[in-house]
């Protein structure tokens, strides 16, 4: 099938697919998966594979460097030895111990760490979408593990493989030098890359050409990494990750609204279209498989799919407490999460396309030109666990939360008070020192500072201290602000558009004025909403 009709078969599926999941209250990529799944039974979607190189290569990186450009690298900091320990130790062990089970159902030992390479590593894509209503922190290291697990199962994959098909040998020196050039390197070639786009943003004024950067960000921190065989996965989360604190002092305004609306665009299609490929290539492993194969392929996924899960949940709850009997510093003790949020931790290990994009990867013939041992069963099992965690998990999921009872998180709130309220007190102060250093009319600057004061007023009534009658008095007084500026610009808007029908004023000039007009609407609006 050609690409054009494709692009518009993912484009309609992800477009029904999220308003079905909205409308019936499911996570959308459940409904994407299930969409994809049925495609496979049109005879000419069956030819649609899903490359791995477009995933590892196009996907990945534009997806990974997004999550980790809008993660809180402060969270970060704060769990970062809890988060190090999931993306290493917690992969490994998961790879080994699905490894020991595959093995024992039959796959020779090298399939068989190839298998727990690709189950190993939770998906950065689908955490982000099927875990955000938990709290910050919960999501925070979920995402985090996310996007830096891929690299340690990338490692492990690479060697298993290498050592199946013959080009590699298992020595612990030369396994501990595989690890450290990935994680050093890679780390190394994604702050090369913040820092060359860093200089480059500062060169480039113009808003379109400083998104080219950003656009190119994260395949050449990919690329640079793969040139020295590093994790290419960690060098695009570096880059993003040292973006997020440098890029709001290098980049104006036009350029930071223009790159959120067209990333938040774009991963958005992305993120839908993957989920759909990942079902219509689970539906096309299904049929590569017959007979006992098949049977012995579906008690594999049941196994491996459990024993991911189990190995999730014995870390969770055998190194936290170790760390309790080895750290037993005041700091520590705040870090610690309760029985019942580390269970919705273990629930929330969903996988995705990394996965099968590993599983895919793996070579047809070995250096003999046999056949790779149980290719089709990988490819198959791995698929199987994805559909398994992404279906029973995600439907699970918002039932282990409300069981939970996580403490409502208000941080972002108090934060966002603090941030709005000292912004505006500060402006205040500098007023009249500004107004005077740019000759500013007194009339213009007694304006600004009534609309300031008012301002401050609507913020201060967001806060817990407010007097009630005081904060109902100013959120009635801006609601209705707000309300008659956006009925203004609706006839202000009518008004251009009859203009130019009447051709008293160009198309051109309609935009111009429409585009001031349509800021306007979406800072107003954005402000209702919010408030």
């Amino acid at each position: 099938m050609i690409g054009l009709e494709l692009v518009v078969v993912l484009g309609l599926a992800v477009l029904l697919g999220n308003a079905l999941g909205d409308r019936f209250r499911i996570a959308p990529p459940i409904v994407l998966l299930v969409f994809g799944a049925l495609l496979g039974f049109v005879p000419a979607l069956r030819e649609v594979e899903l490359p791995p190189e477009a995933v590892l290569l196009i996907f990945l990186p534009v997806l990974l460097y997004w999550e980790s450009l809008t993660t809180s690298l402060r969270e970060i900091r704060r769990d970062l030895r809890g988060i190090i320990l999931m993306s290493t130790v917690l992969v490994i062990g998961t790879a080994g111990a699905v490894a020991t089970v595959a093995h024992e159902l039959g796959l020779a030992w090298g399939p068989a760490w190839v298998l727990g390479a690709a189950v190993a590593p939770t998906d950065a894509t689908a955490v982000g979408v099927l875990a955000k209503a938990l709290p910050r922190r919960n999501v925070t290291l979920l995402r985090a593990e996310s996007l830096i697990n891929d690299g340690t199962a990338l490692v492990i994959y690479g060697l298993a493989v290498g050592i199946t098909v013959g080009e590699e040998h298992f020595t612990v020196p030369h396994v501990t030098g595989l690890f450290a050039v990935s994680y050093v390197g890679g780390a190394a070639a994604g702050a090369l890359t913040a820092w060359l786009v860093i200089r480059a943003r500062r060169v480039f004024d113009d808003p379109l050409l400083g998104n080219v950067a950003m656009i190119l960000t994260p395949f050449t921190a990919y690329l640079l990494a793969e040139l020295i065989e590093a994790s290419g996965v960690l060098a695009a989360v570096v880059a993003g990750l040292i973006m997020s604190q440098a890029g709001p002092r290098v980049a104006g305004a036009a350029m930071r609204r223009q790159a959120e609306e067209s990333w938040s665009l774009a991963t958005f299609l992305l993120n839908g279209s993957l989920f759909v490929l990942v079902g219509l290539q689970a539906q096309s492993a299904v049929r590569s498989l017959h007979g006992s194969d098949l049977t012995q392929a579906l008690i594999a996924v049941g196994v491996v799919s459990a024993v991911v899960v189990a190995a999730r949940f014995a870390f969770n709850f055998t190194f936290p407490y170790l760390i309790r009997l080895l750290d037993r510093r005041p700091q520590q003790r705040l870090r610690r999460m309760n029985y019942r949020a580390r269970v919705v931790t273990s629930i929330a290990g969903f996988r995705g396309a990394v996965s099968l994009a590993v599983a895919l990867s793996v070579p047809m013939t070995l250096d003999s030109g046999a056949p790779f041992p149980d290719r089709d069963t990988i490819v198959f099992v791995t698929s199987g666990v994805i559909v398994t965690t992404l279906v029973v998990q995600g439907l699970l999921l918002p039932i282990v939360v409300r069981w939970a009872r996580l403490p409502r998180d208000t941080s972002v709130e108090e934060e966002r008070f603090l941030a709005e309220s000292t912004a505006t007190e500060e402006a205040l102060k500098a007023l009249p020192e500004v107004a005077d250093d740019l000759g500013t009319d007194p009339a213009v600057a007694e304006r600004m500072r009534q609309e300031y004061e008012t301002h401050l007023l609507v913020v201060r009534a967001g806060g817990d201290d407010a007097d009630a009658s005081d904060k109902a008095e100013a959120l009635r007084h801006d609601r209705h602000y707000t309300a008659l500026r956006l009925a203004l610009l609706a006839h202000k808007r009518a008004t251009v558009l009859r203009l130019r029908d009447d051709h008293e004023i160009d198309d051109t000039v309609l935009r111009q004025v429409q585009r001031h007009l349509d800021i306007e609407e979406v800072r107003l609006s954005r402000r209702q909403a919010a408030e």
